[in-house]
């Protein structure tokens, strides 16, 4: 079989699928050529990173991520930079998003949601006692590692979607309107710490309730429920957690409950254990200094892919492995397997079959359908509940009359994509290749 592409590499790191799309970083599942150990590979635009004058915030910030080694903190190991892009080799975490548990099992117990936001604090203190804020913490940016631990990812990077104005303020809101605090709305300018505290408290409510304190379809109406802190407890929390919600949920910045305050607070001190961890204040930053400063030879050179894309990519045995669900060591490790921002299926029609296809199931849904080679983007018209859906997908050849497909979510809310994949796979019924023991299994 052709192999349809070579391998892209940067520096010592083969490059391998698309796990995530954010705003301003697109992330890469890469492997250590010389360990064979997985990380995720952020990759930033370097002229965007340039043209809004962040350059020195981010450095700043990138070199405190990387002196950051907290366990409930997603590692940064190294940056490389190559002409046009700047690359973040992160640590791989493999539990999914702690969200997903919510969505499959429900709410949390009480004693469950404060172990996780116990780690969100920690966390979040370890950063601000550094002088790094994040100003988007969200759902998204918070994965579980294999063992169940809590990892906040995407600290520092806030800066990319911050401004800070001669106040030295930040301004401008970013990321999702339900987790953010009422100052940074108003953008009246705001304290990161205080607001970073806000969406803390949004995220200790749907832990244990299941579901957003403000949460309204209209725009406005919802900015009005965040400005009052308009939500309501609901009856099976305990007493002191409906306290503690209050003091950080207080749109009034001044009277807002502080993280020395939360540390004393009867509900959060339940079975608290300070982390351990030894902090490497040693580490080399200059990686980071390289990449900033405007020198060629510092550069590594992006072995592309060359464009023969005639046929799907080739997938090697190795990989499809490590893509699926049955094959993987981890999942038998992860007792509890969670929803994700991506599946795959796999169909013995031609690919350009595959194609036109999903096509036909998806333009009565409302989606734009954009192809290149074996790739389509599909870009829902009607906004949803945090922006357009927009789904990527891309076939894979993996024997010569056997493909697989994956779709995975690029923007917009994770449940909407869920819906969306249940629509999409009616559709497609056809196209799936069912094994006798799907066709033995109830139809979900």
């Amino acid at each position: 079989m052709n192999q349809s592409k070579i391998k892209r590499r940067v520096g010592k790191y083969e490059v391998g699928r698309t796990i995530g799309e954010g705003t301003f970083a697109k992330v890469k599942f890469a492997r250590n050529s010389e360990t064979g150990e997985p990380v995720a590979l952020k990759i930033l635009d370097k002229e965007k990173v340039l043209k809004h004058k962040m350059a020195e915030q981010i450095k700043r910030e990138i070199e405190t991520m990387k002196l950051i080694k907290h366990p409930n903190f997603v590692r940064l190991y190294e940056v490389i930079g190559s002409k046009t892009k700047i690359f973040l080799v992160m640590e791989f975490v493999t539990g999914g998003e702690l969200f997903d548990k919510i969505v499959n099992h429900g709410r949390m117990r009480e004693d469950e949601a404060r172990r996780y936001f116990q780690q969100l604090i920690n966390a979040v203190d370890y950063c601000h006692s550094r002088g790094v804020y994040h100003r988007d913490l969200k759902p998204e940016n918070l994965l579980l590692d294999a063992t169940g631990n809590l990892k906040v990812s995407d600290f520092g990077l806030s800066a990319l979607s911050q401004q800070v104005r001669d106040d030295g303020l930040f301004h401008t809101t970013c990321g999702t309107p339900n987790y953010v605090a009422p100052e940074v709305l108003n953008d009246r300018g705001y304290d990161g710490a205080t607001a970073d505290l806000w969406s803390c408290g949004v995220i200790l409510f749907v832990l244990l309730a299941g579901y957003l304190p403000f949460d309204d379809s209209n725009l406005m109406n919802l900015y009005k429920k965040i400005s009052a802190a308009e939500f309501v407890c609901p009856p099976w929390l305990s007493f002191d957690a409906m306290k503690l919600i209050t003091r950080i949920l207080d749109p009034n910045t001044m009277t807002r409950i502080t993280i020395p305050e939360i540390l004393e607070d009867p509900w959060f001190k339940k079975g608290y254990k300070p982390p351990v961890f030894d902090e490497k204040e040693d580490a080399n930053l200059d990686d980071v200094e390289a990449v900033f400063k405007d020198s060629e030879e510092h550069h590594v050179t992006e072995k592309k892919e060359e464009q023969v894309e005639d046929k799907p990519t080739a997938m090697n045995a190795f990989e499809l492995i490590s893509m699926s669900k049955g094959l993987n060591l981890e999942n038998l490790f992860d007792a509890e397997q969670c929803f994700k921002r991506e599946t795959r299926f796999t169909s013995k029609c031609p690919a350009n079959e595959i194609i036109s296809k999903i096509e036909q199931a998806v333009k009565p849904l409302g989606f734009d359908v954009h192809k290149k080679n074996y790739k389509m983007r599909l870009e829902n018209v009607k906004a949803g509940r945090k922006g357009n859906l927009n789904v990527a997908t891309e076939i894979f050849q993996v024997a010569p009359s056997v493909h697989m497909v994956e779709v995975r979510k690029a923007k917009g809310d994770t449940l909407e994509f869920h819906k969306f994949y249940k629509n999409l796979s009616t559709s497609l019924e056809d196209v799936v290749w069912k094994t006798e023991e799907d066709m033995q299994e109830p139809s979900k």
